[in-house]
């Protein structure tokens, strides 16, 4: 178990001022995009805008699961790697890949007939399609369709699950991934959730503001020399985390997290 991690001052009034019951949890995926930069490797991370809920916090590209995500996929043992039924799995596994796509402009997307990952998704009808799917007025799959792709899920490494703690109103069940990004694409700065991105090396995050979740993400990845090395670790990403918050007598809480 770690020492705990301190939590914001708003956080904290919510996690003294609840008494249940707690809200029910939505599954949700979040993507850490890694690229390398010898020594070592960097992870991609965005600034959440102050107007959001966690404004002015670290995160990685991610999000709620929507009714659609529900892809085929390349990979058939997600259901046991992610510890939910096989619709269940393919819906994470699409929210993934579409949450990358709408925050990042990344796309883990490949030719059906040649299965290799895009190289370029930056021009202006990609940028009209990912703000459509954005917008909820086009579907990933449909998307995939119309250009004769199909979802490159081989890409995505399972790394951890997280349960948002009982005090706050909006809870997630959080899948994390690892993913490379694919040569001849760039991460853009384009969800309009955010003020800011950048790339980080994983160990050196001082003077950023990150929920626990990004945290231990960030220093379990700083333990690996290189990215082959993350991508052949072997993590649990069926059983959940789920911290537990512990109220200190000065008024404060810190949320601790079994190792």
């Amino acid at each position: 178990m770690t020492d705990g991690y301190p939590l914001p001052p708003a956080m904290i009034k919510r996690a003294r001022e609840f008494s249940g019951p707690a809200a029910a949890a939505r599954p949700a995926a979040t993507v850490v995009l890694l690229r390398d930069r010898h020594p070592g490797f960097e992870a991609y991370v965005l600034r959440r805008a102050a107007a959001m809920a966690f404004g002015g916090v670290y995160a990685f590209p991610g999000g709620g699961v929507d009714p659609d995500d529900r892809p085929e996929t390349v990979r058939e043992t997600w259901s046991d790697l992610l510890g939910v039924p096989g619709a269940e799995a393919r819906a994470v596994i699409g929210a993934a890949v579409r949450e990358l796509f709408e925050e990042a402009g990344v796309l883990l997307a490949g030719g059906i007939e040649d299965g290799g990952a895009l190289t370029d998704v930056a021009g202006p009808e990609w940028e009209a399609d990912r703000l459509a799917v954005q917008r909820r007025e086009l579907r990933m799959a449909d998307l995939l369709a119309r250009r004769g792709l199909r979802l490159r899920d081989d890409l995505l490494h399972p790394w951890g699950r997280w349960v948002t703690p009982e005090f706050e109103p909006r809870r997630y069940d959080t899948w994390f991934f690892v993913a490379a990004l694919p040569d001849g694409q760039e991460a853009r700065d384009v969800s309009g959730e955010s003020d800011g991105v950048a790339w980080i090396r994983p160990g050196d995050t001082a003077g950023l503001t990150m929920l626990p979740p990004t945290r231990v993400t960030l220093d379990a990845l700083s333990a690996y020399p290189s990215m082959v090395e993350v991508f052949g670790a072997k993590r649990d990403a069926a059983v959940p985390v789920q911290p537990r918050v512990e109220l200190t007598g000065d008024g404060g809480a810190v949320l601790r997290v079994e190792a």
